[in-house]
């Protein structure tokens, strides 16, 4: 038996919302429950494909080490079916040109794993494991207009045309965000909520790959104060570049082929500017205005209906050029599953209380990078001053030594605790590295094979 699976499965839940986050709830709820019933107000494709439900499904998407670990736990076989469908695997610290404040990081061989993958093509490809659970449902076409609550307890969902009995309920609606409503239509108070207002916008433009052409898989240029233009540049299946540009508020991306590629010229190092000087473009830019970052802190709710729960971009979206959001939404999931092993009996208070410290990390490195821009309104704390600047002097040392790479790249993977980053060896390179200077890259012609 498979450690997730259940023989004493009863009832039915039900997930509002068929994207990654809901899937992978519909998941491990499927352990149990005998009837897990997805609903979604989207038509859902058979094959892989762009949806109106998904409208930043053409820009690049990252899953992060952690992630597609906790994916190949809940769907065993994850990776090698994702890349037989053309995915890019390759190493995390070695095989991808990374830029933070303008430092390029020494490139060097890790353990850990990048997975390059449009969106349409891993969403399709956990719609159709999930799908494939006998104890799974997925109705496309269905709104849900809110939810239905007896003695204190979710009862179900009530659609346009029906009302459907559940035992428990998940808010998957993602930014839509339309669980708090539902609660206040029943007297309960809507959860408090943090948001930062980072003002991004995505463009995004697909060109052909040669794979034999570059020693890279992506190139990631993260935006700061001195050049709040940043990148996430992935390898795709199908031999394709998925380039995504970001600008701040009014400063952004154009949507023609030569201001796409002029813009890009701007980012810190030469390496997509060059890339983008050869290879043929695919599409024509497309562009996607990211709304605020939002917190919903049900873990601070006096009041809940039991059996009602919240996962993904309904209890936490971020600014996505961190790229945490589907790897938050898989430890959630997983998190979920826990707290279902240990029986039904309190379920939503005990999944909010954990919930909560999965969402405090990536929270806090989504909010300390934003407040440093000056248009983001916030209170700079002494604390987000503090992890600022000593991130700036990790960068500076990452630009020659391979170990405080790694280690930056293994917290913001949420391979090790952020606690790491200052422990007394970190401390010790990131002194002794205060004024290193970028070496020369020795990075192999090939991508490094990933098993």
């Amino acid at each position: 038996m498979h450690p997730y699976e259940s023989a004493g499965r009863t009832g039915r839940a039900i997930v509002v919302g068929g994207s990654v986050a809901g899937l992978l709830a519909a998941r491990v709820l499927a352990d149990a429950f005998d009837h897990v019933l997805v609903l979604d107000r989207d038509e859902m494709p058979l094959q892989a494909a762009h949806r109106k439900g998904v409208p930043q499904s053409r820009h690049a998407h990252g899953l992060l080490d952690k992630g597609r670990a906790i994916l190949d736990e809940l769907l065993p076989g994850f990776t090698a079916d994702i890349v037989a469908r053309g995915a890019v695997t390759a190493d995390t610290h070695a095989d991808v040109i990374w830029y933070n404040d303008g430092r390029r990081m020494l490139r060097a061989p890790s353990d850990m794993t990048a997975l390059c993958v449009s969106r349409p093509t891993l969403e399709a490809y956990v719609r159709s494991r999930v799908a494939a659970l006998p104890q799974v449902e997925i109705r496309a076409g269905v709104a849900v207009d809110g939810l239905t609550v007896a003695d204190g307890r979710v009862t179900g969902v009530r659609t346009r045309d029906e009302i459907l009995r559940a035992d428990v309920v998940v808010d998957a609606t993602g930014r839509s965000n339309r669980g708090p409503a539902w609660l206040t239509e029943h007297g309960y108070a809507a959860p408090p909520e943090d948001t930062v207002k980072a003002g991004l916008v995505y463009v995004t433009r697909e060109y052909r790959r040669d794979p034999a052409a570059q020693d890279y898989a992506a190139i990631v240029v993260g935006h700061h104060p001195a050049n709040p233009t940043s990148t996430g540049t992935l390898a795709a299946e199908g031999d394709r570049w998925i380039v995504t540009l970001m600008g701040v508020n009014d400063d952004i991306p154009p949507l023609d082929g030569p201001g796409f590629e002029a813009y890009a010229a701007r980012l810190d190092g030469p390496e997509l500017s060059r890339l983008l000087a050869t290879a043929e473009p695919l599409t024509e830019p497309t562009r996607f205005r990211i709304g605020p970052s939002a917190r919903r802190r049900y873990e601070r709710c006096d009041r809940l209906p039991e059996g009602y729960l919240a996962l993904g971009d309904s209890l936490c979206c971020f600014n996505p050029a961190y790229g945490q959001g589907m790897t938050t939404a898989a430890m959630a999931a997983q998190w979920l599953g826990q707290c279902l092993r240990s029986g039904r009996d309190g379920l939503t208070r005990r999944y909010f209380a954990g919930v909560t410290a999965i969402v405090d990390t990536p929270w806090d490195i989504t909010v300390s990078g934003d407040l440093r821009f000056p248009h983001v309104p916030g209170t700079r704390t002494g604390r987000v001053k503090l992890l600022n600047a000593y991130l700036s002097k990790v960068h500076v040392a990452a630009q020659a030594d391979p170990f405080v790479g790694q280690t930056f790249l293994k917290a913001v993977n949420f391979l090790i605790s952020p606690q790491q980053l200052m422990s007394p060896r970190m401390l010790w390179r990131v002194w002794r590295g205060r004024k290193a200077q970028p070496v020369a890259q020795t990075a192999p012609r090939d991508l490094t094979p990933v098993a």
